[in-house]
């Protein structure tokens, strides 16, 4: 079974996840189990997989119901050095339209900080 590591961030009005390792149907049930003990409704939070390399269908399940559960609690998720592999996932199921990604952790805080101000 491959090695998953993931800790939790916590930043002024944003929640930062650190993701390591591959997210597969190994794993599944860790990450999901991570993701739904965290964070706070309302949060907004940054999901950092600049060191996820390989995502497959199972991986990808679990990132967008927990995206559709902080949509449905006010908050957002945002993706942050998201991988070729992981982003083709991505870009081929078409989540790209519905789930912010951007370049860099900070890119991502920004934004979601921006956000926050804007709807606070």
């Amino acid at each position: 079974m491959p090695s998953l590591t993931l800790l939790c961030r916590e930043q002024p009005g944003v929640t930062v996840i650190v993701v390591c390792g591959e997210l597969d149907v190994t794993n599944r049930a860790q990450f999901e189990s991570f993701l739904g003990e965290r964070p706070e409704p309302g949060r907004q939070v940054v999901l950092d997989l600049a060191q996820v390399p390989f995502m497959d269908s199972s991986g990808l399940h679990v990132l967008l119901a927990f995206s559709t559960d902080r949509l449905g609690r006010s908050g957002t998720v945002r993706l942050a050095g998201v991988q070729p592999l992981p982003a083709r996932l991505l870009e081929i199921t078409g989540v790209l339209t519905h789930v912010p990604v951007h370049d860099t952790v900070a890119d991502a805080v920004a934004a979601a900080r921006a956000t926050t101000e804007r709807s606070g």
